[in-house]
Formats: structure tokens, C-alpha cells, sequence
């Protein structure tokens, strides 16, 4: 039986539909979506937060690349989940709003020396920990007055708002710091090299990054000090057990096949700063 032309072209219209839905089928994450990072479905990208002005830990170069150890990290932490290095999308993540970044869902992750503590962990959940650094103190390189963190009184220090590190070195150390907080650390740097700051204080790791630059070296200098421990680890929405599971054994896996220890001496090497040895992972357990 011959169809008519009406009906040949409703034949091939409903065939083309069901095509397409049995292509579709098969992939329930939209475009632009990361919904795949804990589940099963075919993964469009991850969006992860990082820092864009620390060298040697996360940094936007610019030419649009991103480097640093904290990088490394999230991108093998991504492979781990089951995306490419295209597949990643990098946020900035400046500290005072990485736990709004992750608890309204811009980004499903936060590798942006992120330190643990119980402040922060009221609303947001932390896989790792990945690295341990130490707070100490970044002066000009001819600065013979700052030896100790007591010499802090009466001097201008600066850090990043949010940061946990100026307000350790205010409450417990040096109540009498004049304490300047800016949005970035680099802001800190150029007010050092000015002299209209006395000192920069945040982790080790932080401080040896910007050292070791090329257009810094020979202007500042690390004062030696373990003013605290900080633990970083991997920022993720709270309750997500799944997720915080899988980063863990991320992060485990890295450490043990050598990546870990490959990414240290990559960043910090140059520098000559000294890595602690990987902590043990305890978040989640």
C-alpha cells in the first residue's frame, strides 16, 4: 500500500523523534552541569574552586593557564571522579567565600588551601586531609626587627580577609599588631615591597610560592616560625557522604602512586621549601 505524502512525512517525523530520544537516553547530565561527580551518569564537567594568586599552590597565569599544587591536586582528584583535565572548569575561590561557593552550589569543590576546622565544618564537609602546612611570617629581606611573632606589636600586618592565619597571630601572639586584611595576597606583597606593611603572614607553602617568584626573589624573606598547623583539605557540600568518600580515596591513591610526592617537589622545589610528609586522611571517618 502506497502512503500518501502527508502520511510519509508523519512516518519519517515520528521516526526521527524516537531516534532521538534513544540517542538521549543515555546521558541524563545537561550541558554545563557537573551532576555527574557522585553518580553514574555521563559527566559534562566538574566546577572546582582554587585560588587564582598563589603561586607554586594555585595560580591564573596570564595566558589563561592554571598552576600551583593545589592544581595538581583537584585535577587528579578529578580524574579520580571520572573527568578530563577539558573537563574541569577552575572558579576562583578567594577565602571569604569558599563555604558560600560550595553551600549555594557554584562550585562541588574547594582545593584552595582550604585549612579544617571546626568553624568551617559547621557548613561545609571536608575530604582529606591532603597537605600540612605551618603559619609563619613574610618580611622585606633586610628586615633584621621581626624574629619572633611578638615583634608583631605595633607593626602592620597584613592578610587576606577570611583568612584564619592573621587572626591566630592577633588573638594569641601579638594583640597589639595593627592588622590590615585585604582581598588578596598580593595586595599584601606590593604593600611589603612599599613599606607600608611590615609583614605578611599565612602558611609556609603560601609564602614560599610568592618568594620564589621570579620578579620576587632577593626582596622578602620566610621568618622560620610553626606558628600553627593547617590542614588542608577538599571543601564539599555537607552531608555528601558519597562524595566525601570518593575524593578520600582520591587523595589516598595519589599519595601512595607517587603523584603526590611528583606534585610537591614540581611546585615547591624550586623554592626550597620543605613539604611536610603527606597526613594521614581522617575526614569522613
Amino acid at each position: 500500500m502506497k502512503l500518501s505524502k502527508v502520511g510519509a512525512a508523519a512516518a519519517i517525523a515520528v521516526a526521527l523523534a524516537l531516534t532521538a530520544t534513544a540517542c538521549g537516553s543515555g546521558d541524563d547530565t545537561k550541558p554545563g552541569s557537573d551532576a555527574g561527580a557522585s553518580g553514574g551518569a555521563k559527566k559534562d564537567k566538574i566546577v572546582i574552586g582554587i585560588k587564582f594568586d598563589q603561586p607554586g599552590v594555585g595560580l591564573k597565569t596570564p595566558d589563561g593557564k592554571f598552576t600551583g599544587f593545589d592544581v595538581d591536586v583537584a585535577t587528579y582528584v578529578a580524574k579520580e571522579l571520572g573527568y578530563e583535565p577539558s573537563q574541569i572548569e577552575f572558579k576562583q575561590a578567594v577565602s571569604a567565600e569558599r563555604e558560600n561557593l560550595i553551600s549555594n552550589g557554584d562550585v562541588k569543590l574547594v582545593v584552595a588551601s582550604y585549612s579544617i576546622n571546626d568553624k568551617r565544618k559547621e557548613r561545609v564537609d571536608f575530604a582529606g586531609p591532603y597537605f600540612l602546612a605551618h603559619q609563619d611570617l613574610l618580611v622585606r629581606a633586610d628586615d633584621t626587627s621581626i624574629t619572633k611573632a611578638e615583634d608583631l606589636n605595633k607593626k602592620k600586618l597584613c592578610s587576606v580577609t577570611g583568612s584564619t592565619s592573621a587572626q591566630n597571630v592577633k588573638t594569641k601572639l601579638a594583640p597589639e599588631a595593627d592588622l590590615q586584611q585585604v582581598g588578596g595576597y598580593s595586595e599584601c606583597l606590593t604593600g611589603l615591597e612599599n613599606k607600608t606593611l611590615d609583614a605578611l603572614t599565612t602558611d609556609n607553602s603560601i609564602l614560599a610560592g610568592y618568594a620564589s617568584q621570579d620578579k620576587n626573589k632577593g626582596k622578602f624573606k620566610l621568618v622560620g616560625l610553626s606558628l600553627s598547623n593547617e590542614n588542608y583539605g577538599i571543601g564539599l557540600k555537607k552531608g555528601d557522604k558519597e562524595l566525601q568518600t570518593k575524593v578520600n580515596a582520591a587523595i589516598k591513591k595519589m599519595e601512595a602512586d607517587g603523584a603526590w610526592a611528583a606534585a610537591i617537589e614540581k611546585n615547591f622545589g624550586p623554592s626550597g621549601y620543605k613539604a611536610e610528609p603527606a597526613p594521614a586522611v581522617t575526614e569522613g571517618s
